[in-house]
């Protein structure tokens, strides 16, 4: 009994060595992106924790099937490596469906029958069966625990999974405020994207977005006495009441300026700014097939 105690306190130490590898690659990312470009932690929070929580689900399950698929007969591998692909909930549904009875071998020939049976369908051997058949009953209710550990975990990955909805749809804990000093976090979505950030110079392609799309490159004023913005900017196609603002964000201080029928490079001055990072962006509402090069220098 100590020996398989001591067998498994390893392997609980290696499961809690892992899941702190995951929180501190999950704070190194969070400090490193300034929030998860506009995301509160909660909501990362939240998500780590329903992958968390769908991985256990899906390990205690598959723990079950293996132990069931033992008696039955059948290839754990198999059926391990289903209820992970197919997710715990549908895993477990195509196993109940498709898992046939106990079995048990035939004290004369080996084969393998039903505890059911009367008689061995290979040899014709009688066989007597009270006893496996209760068996059987007792059998049908094997290693709750991993079911229990799988249901508690699912209540919790639903728990988790119907926080973080609650949270991105009602907007708490989401930075989508064009004038905010912090990242911006977009709902909507942006296609063809190209961007790039090399030597100072943001490049960034696009064919069109979601109206009030926001894309932002973080740029740092150096000499803001004498540094200037520069913005290359064209869009081919800007129906009625499409616009292309950029917007200039530092602190309390706020700019904006209307590019999207520029005929000429914009060359904005930094005299109201101070020295430091600055958020550089483009809301996009309307405009289609744009191409920008924007650096300050």
């Amino acid at each position: 009994m100590n020996r398989s105690k001591n067998k498994k306190f390893p392997f609980f130490i290696v499961i809690l060595v892992v899941l702190l590898l995951i929180f501190l690659r999950f704070g190194i990312s969070f400090y490193k992106s300034d929030g998860f470009s506009g995301l509160s932690i909660l909501l990362p929070v939240l998500l780590l924790c329903f992958i968390l929580f769908a991985l256990c689900a899906s390990a205690f399950f598959a723990a079950w099937v293996y132990q069931d698929c033992k008696l039955r007969g059948e290839d754990p591998i198999l059926w391990v490596a289903v209820v992970f692909i197919a997710t715990p909930i549908i895993g477990l549904l195509i196993y109940f469906l498709r898992r046939s009875e106990i079995k048990r071998d035939c004290p004369g020939c080996g084969h393998r029958i039903s505890l059911r049976a009367k008689y061995c369908e290979e040899c014709g051997a009688r066989m007597e069966n009270r006893e496996d058949y209760s068996m059987m009953m007792k059998q049908k209710t094997h290693h709750l625990q991993w079911i229990a550990a799988g249901i508690i975990s699912m209540a919790f990955m639903l728990l988790c999974l119907t926080g973080f909805i609650a949270k991105a749809v009602t907007g708490n804990g989401v930075s989508t405020d064009v004038t905010s000093n912090d990242r911006i976090w977009n709902l909507g979505m942006i296609n063809m994207n190209f961007t790039s950030y090399n030597n100072g110079v943001w490049h960034l392609d696009f064919r069109s977005a979601s109206d009030g799309f926001i894309e932002e490159q973080d740029m740092t004023v150096q000499d803001a006495d004498t540094q200037i913005l520069h913005a290359d900017i064209s869009c081919a196609a800007a129906p009625d009441g499409a616009s292309l603002v950029l917007w200039l964000v530092q602190g309390d201080l706020v700019q904006s300026i209307d590019v999207t029928d520029l005929s000429e490079p914009l060359k904005y001055p930094l005299k109201e700014f101070k020295n430091g990072k600055i958020h550089v962006r483009l809301q996009i509402n309307g405009v289609e097939d744009t191409v920008s090069e924007i650096c300050i220098k």
